[in-house]
Parts: C-alpha cells; structure tokens; sequence
C-alpha cells in the first residue's frame, strides 16, 4: 500500500480549512437567516462558531494521534467500531458532495450580476476543473487554496472596512423579536458555515509536522472565520435597510453596492465566486479521501484506495466524488439535499465528540500530541448542544439524515459486516466498565452470607439423588457455618381437606428424617428436616421461604419437554416468585466435587454462581475454572481475560481460565458446572438457555439470584451486547 505525500504546510492547512468555511457561509446563507431571526443573526453565526469548538478540538486531538486520510471516518472507525464508521464515512462523503455542488450553483448567481451565462453548464464547466487540479496532486490544490483565499479575504476585508463607517445603528432595532427559538433555529443553520474548520483533518496523512499544524490550523481558522463572519454580518445588516437583503440570491453584494458603489460589486462578485470556488475545491479534496480511507479499512472496493504512479493521488476515489458532484448539479435540487446533508453533519460533530472519549476510556493504543482542555466537560457539551440543534433543523433535514444512516446501515450489513471483525474503542471501553461493575457485584455478594438453603423435595426421588442434593447444599453453607432445611413437599387434590389425618407423618416420612440427621452428622452441617403438605406445592415452597427466610431455595429440576416449556412447570413458577436466590440442579450424582466450572455466556460470570462455585470448591479443597468462548476480536479476548484475571484475584480458592476453541476442541469434563439461568425478562421459556455443552457430563447447577440481585433489564441487553 503506498502512502500519501506530506507536503502541506501551515499556510496550506490554514487556507484548505478556512477556504473551506468562507463560502456559502457568507455568501448564500446570511439573507436566509435574516428572515428567521432577524438582526439577531449576529448572535446566531457568533453562537454557531462557538458550539463547533467541542468539535474542533476533539477533532484537533485525534488528528494529532491518528494522522491519517479520512478525517471524521478514521475518528469515529476507530472509537466508535465499523458501523458508526460506515455511516460517518459515506455521510460525510455524501454531505460534503452536495455542500460542493452548492457553493457552485450558490456562485453563479454572483457571476450573473457581470455575465449573461446559463447557470448549470458553467457550474459543470468549474466542478471539472477542479476535479482534474485534485487529480494532479495536493501540492498544486494547496498552491490554489492559498491564492483563492488571499483575494478572496482581501475584497471582504475591503467591504469590511469601507461599510463599517455606514453603520446605521437604527437598523439593529429590534434584534431579538425573533426570541429565543428564532436564534436557535438561525444558529442550526448557519451552524453548517463552519463545518469546513474539520476538513483539513482528512488530509492528516498529507500535513507537515501534524502534532503542531494540525491543531494551529484548526482552531485558528475557526476563530478567525467565527470573527471574519461575525463583522461581515455585522455590518451586512447595519448598512441595509430591515428586510431589503432577506432572501436575495445575492445579498453581500447589495449590501456592497450601498456604501461601495459598483467598484464594491465587482469586489464582492469577484470575492464570492473565489470563495465558492475554493468551498467546492476544498469538498472535493476532503470528500474523495473518505471512500480512499474506507477502502483501506475494507468498509469500500479496493480499487478506491488506489494511489496513481504518476500523481501521486487517489484518482479513483477523486473520480467517483467528482461524478457524483456533476450529477448533483445537473439533476439534483442542490439546496434542499444540502440542508439534509448538514444535518447530518452536526450528528458527525457529535459522534466525534463521542469518539474521543471512546479513545480515551478505551484501551487502545492512543498516544495524541495536543490534548482538548476540560475533558470530558467539552464533548459532553459538543454531543448535547449538537443534538438541541438538529432538533431546530426541520423535519425534512432530520428524515433525510435518517435516509443517509440507514443507506449506510444496509451497505454495512451486505458489504462490510462479511470482510471486516474489527470493533471500536467505545465498545472496549464499555465492555471493561461492565466487568468493573461485575467485579463490584462479585464483591458484594463475597459480603454476603448464606446462612441457609433451604432443599425442596417436590416429588420422590431415589436416595442417591436425595444425598447429592443435599450434599450439594451442605457445601453451599459450610463456609459460613450455615443450616441445611431439607422439606418433602407433598401436594394432595383440591378436593381432600387438610385434616390432621392428612398430616400424620408416615414410616416414609420418618425415614427421610432418619436419613437427613445422619446426613448431617456425616457432612458435619446441620440439616434440618421438615414436611409440608398442601393443595399448591409452588405456592408452598416459596411461602415457607418467606417465612423461614432463607437465603437460598435448592431443588431438582430437569431438562424441560416442550410440553413443560409451553404449559409451565411449578419450578419454573417458584424462580419467578421466590423471596430468595434459586439453585436448579440437574443431577448426574455428586462426589466430593474437586474441579467446579463457572461458565459464562451473553454477559459476565454472574455473582451468584461465582460465589456458588466458590463455596463448593472450598469446602472440598478444590478449584474454580472460568470458562468463556474463544471467539470473538483480540480486543474482547483482551478484555475478557483481563477481568478473569481479576476476578480470579478476588477469589479465596486456585483459579484456572479456559476457553472453547472455534475449532471445535472440547473443554476437560469438571465434576460440577455452574451457569447463569435464561432472564425471563429477555426471551420466553421456549428460549432458556441450555448447559454451555450438550452433555457436560456432570451434576450442573443453573443459578437464578434474587430480582434485588438482578442486573437492570438495560444492563442485561448491554452486557449480551459487548461481553
């Protein structure tokens, strides 16, 4: 892959991005926001340069760590994952076309004022110009955006300076009648006019000595254009008379022609067409680095990261902007797609803002030479304000940003989804906060005591499988020297009354007693034994829970049959309502565990089975082993096996980590598997969760915590998503 040249300089970095906001900024748009706000459109294009600073630093801190082509697509690829990076990608790409081809339909008209010329073929004639001046290499763009802006700012400084003295202070009365939203709504469109200070960040890879030009540039064209456009509005409306300018097609130059005469026309004509002209030069040259660095990343064709031998310049990727700007031109309704596009520009904003804080949370490698001030406080304040002004920005420009993202969204899916397994700094910086706050949960629930289980016996079992249960449940307490309450819970029909004849205990009843004292003798735990008859054994068992109190309520509970799964199960029932935390065990015999398996799925390792597996594996001078898929990105397995390490620290008894392979290799057999049981709230019985294997070949134990215990319903959906 050959790289790009750098042989931009700061004049050239200063002259692309300021080139690129002095245009349709101050041109086209100050006659359309006077007839929103009024006078007050001053404070709307001062207010807009502020609310872009968020950005223009993050953007400068980012650029200055990843110099690279692309600009916001490189950013927000990188923090924020391939998704969010397809659509930044090909709605910048898209958003910046159109602004483009509106700065040159937009500098007609100016040229109008001189020349009788069609409109259209001479905005083709200019946008093939400056496609074939960007296929010949930056160097020589860069030499032109200095030229165009040196006599583009002269002739305003002269209109700035020869108009001030004509100030009318008369025709600033009533500057806030439009109130508050007016000035909102002004500022969401005008917002659009510094959209180009971010510009010369695509061109990252091509700047000399990045860490300093690259912040120098950015945040000194923004306060000199915020300035530049504040006067020249300024002095736009006071030398008008109120209403005269609203909705001209060319509103700088009547203002021009009160005070400075046709010598100010020709000045500003001449003015407004080089600004316009050097919006689009600048588009081009930033827009055909988007699919160029899409490319490189797989998230576009190959062929579009192609660097010409002779020009040393993406020729396809400039080609395939500059096709689609001629379209636009010829075919399209430039202004109304460029008002859509610019929504779309100020969620960028936002997501940068974002993505910088994904790259500083995260653990990637990011080593930037300038830092934003005030972080996190300053892209907190980017991503809120950004979103206060896409809400002034209009239906139509809100439903078309949403056409762009979800364009974006499908090309992703059928295209990028297939070639491309990378993931973005904000999912790694959201995953390891959730394995912090599991860890705290684990800590928690260490705290807590289980002091005792109570072991329903809901039908009867064969005595090896009632001794496994209730071994299982001696293991659970004995590090807290807790009680063992083993109750057969017998369920007789609606129609017997519950007479004392009902209750007398039988020879079977007396046996389980018999056998639960000697258990407890044996396991050196005191068991507790009980008998319980009643209409609703459900019902029954949660009760005495209640008021027993019991930490845990233990039972047996095989795999379920459909027929179970459609119609319910009474201890599916008691999971859902017990006062308590629930262990289900599916029994394969029980002997003096000595490997106990935490597996995790969908999320991290539930307290409640790391602290399960933790008791078991003490009292029987055994380990705990972790298990979790192997699949996934580098990044996640890097994640994954930094909180197992962690946890693993927190935990009084040897720990192993182990992972199942994606070729299919098999996981040793432990002698007891613990796992988290199917929530509920997140799909219907038909879907629980199964053992992690088929046939684990071992007692396993399926852990339901209490709903105080439960993860929110958010957190649920948050760890299955980037765990």
């Amino acid at each position: 892959m050959k790289d790009l040249e750098r042989d931009l300089g700061l004049p050239s970095v200063l002259a692309i991005s300021i080139g690129a906001m002095i245009g349709s900024g101050i041109f086209i748009l100050p006659a359309l926001a006077l007839e929103i706000a009024g006078p007050a459109v001053i404070l709307a294009y001062a207010l807009a340069g502020i609310l872009v600073v968020p950005a223009a630093l993050s953007k400068s801190e980012m650029a200055t760590a990843m110099p690279e082509a692309g600009g916001s697509y490189i950013y927000i690829e990188r923090g924020m994952g391939p998704l969010l990076g397809t659509i930044a990608g090909l709605g910048t790409w898209f958003s910046l076309s159109f602004k483009g081809a509106l700065a040159l339909v937009g500098g007609v008209p100016y040229l109008l004022l001189l020349f009788d010329l069609p409109l259209k073929p001479v905005a083709l004639g200019l946008a093939a110009v400056l496609i074939l001046i960007n296929v010949f290499g930056a160097k020589q763009t860069g030499r032109l955006q200095v030229a165009i802006v040196v006599v583009m700012l002269a002739a305003l400084g002269w209109f700035t300076a020869g108009s001030a003295p004509s100030v009318q202070s008369a025709n600033y009365a009533g500057f806030l009648d439009a109130g508050l939203g007016g000035v909102l709504a002004a500022t969401g469109l005008v917002f659009v006019s510094y959209a180009g200070v971010t510009k010369v960040a695509s061109v990252a890879e091509e700047i000399e000595n990045p860490g300093r030009n690259i912040p120098l540039g950015i945040l000194g064209s923004l306060a000199f254009t915020t300035v530049l456009y504040v006067a020249i509005v300024a002095v736009l409306v006071g030398i008008t008379d109120p209403g005269s300018v609203a909705g001209s097609l060319t509103p700088v130059a009547v203002a021009a022609e009160v005070t400075l005469g046709s010598a100010g026309v020709v000045a500003i004509i001449t003015a407004a067409i080089l600004a316009l002209v050097s919006t689009a030069n600048a588009g081009i040259l930033s827009s055909s680095r988007y699919p160029f660095a899409m490319s490189r990343d797989r998230l576009a064709p190959p062929s579009l990261a192609a660097v010409s031998d002779r020009f040393g310049t993406p020729v396809a990727s400039i080609t395939l902007t500059g096709v689609v700007l001629l379209i636009l031109i010829a075919f399209v309704p430039i202004l109304e797609i460029a008002k859509l596009a610019s929504a779309f520009q100020i969620l960028v904003f936002a997501l940068i803002n974002a993505a910088l804080v994904a790259f500083r949370e995260g653990s990637a490698d990011y080593d930037p030479e300038f830092t934003s001030p005030l972080y996190p406080w300053t892209q907190i304040a980017g991503v809120v304000t950004g979103g206060l002004l896409l809400t002034q920005m209009g239906t139509v420009a809100l439903v078309g940003a949403l056409a762009i993202t979800l364009a974006s969204v499908v090309w992703y899916f059928f295209y990028v989804r297939p070639r491309v397994r990378r993931e973005g700094a904000a999912t790694d910086a959201i995953r390891r906060q959730v394995g912090r706050n599991a860890l705290t949960d684990v800590e928690s629930a260490a705290a807590d005591t289980t002091r005792e289980v109570l072991v329903a016996f809901t039908k009867d079992v064969a005595e090896d499988r009632e001794r496994a249960l209730i071994e299982l449940a001696a293991d659970v307490v004995r590090p807290d020297d807790g009680r063992v309450v083993a109750v057969r819970f017998e369920e007789v029909p609606d129609q017997a009354p519950l007479i004392e004849d009902v209750a007398d205990q039988s020879s079977a009843d007396l046996a389980f007693e018999t056998r639960m004292a000697a258990l407890g003798e044996e396991l050196a735990v005191e068991v507790e034994a009980d008998e319980i008859v009643s209409h609703d054994t459900k019902h029954a068992v949660v009760n005495f829970a209640a008021n027993r109190g019991v930490d845990t309520i233990l039972a047996e509970h095989e795999p379920l049959r459909l027929r179970s799964r459609l119609f319910a199960d009474p201890i599916d029932w008691v999971v859902r309502h017990a006062p308590c935390d629930v262990l289900l065990v599916d029994s394969l015999g029980y002997d003096e565990p000595k490997q106990v398996m935490v597996a995790g799925e969908s999320g991290p390792h539930p307290p409640l089975a790391v602290t399960v597996a933790e008791a078991v594996a003490e009292s029987n001078e055994g380990n705990v082993s972790l298990w979790y898929p192997a699949d996934g990105s580098e990044e996640r397995k890097e994640t994954i096996d930094d909180y197992q390490t962690s946890l693993s620290e927190m935990l009084s008894v040897p720990v192993q980590t182990e992972s199942l392979r994606s070729d299919g290799g098999q996981l040793p057999r432990p002698d007891l598997l613990v796992y988290r049981g199917a929530d509920h709230r997140l799909r219907a019985a038909l879907f629980d969760d199964g053992p992690p294997s088929p046939s684990p070949g071992c007692m396993t134990v399926t852990v339901y915590p209490h709903d105080s215990r439960r993860p929110s319903l958010a957190r649920r959906f948050l760890e299955r998503a980037v765990f």
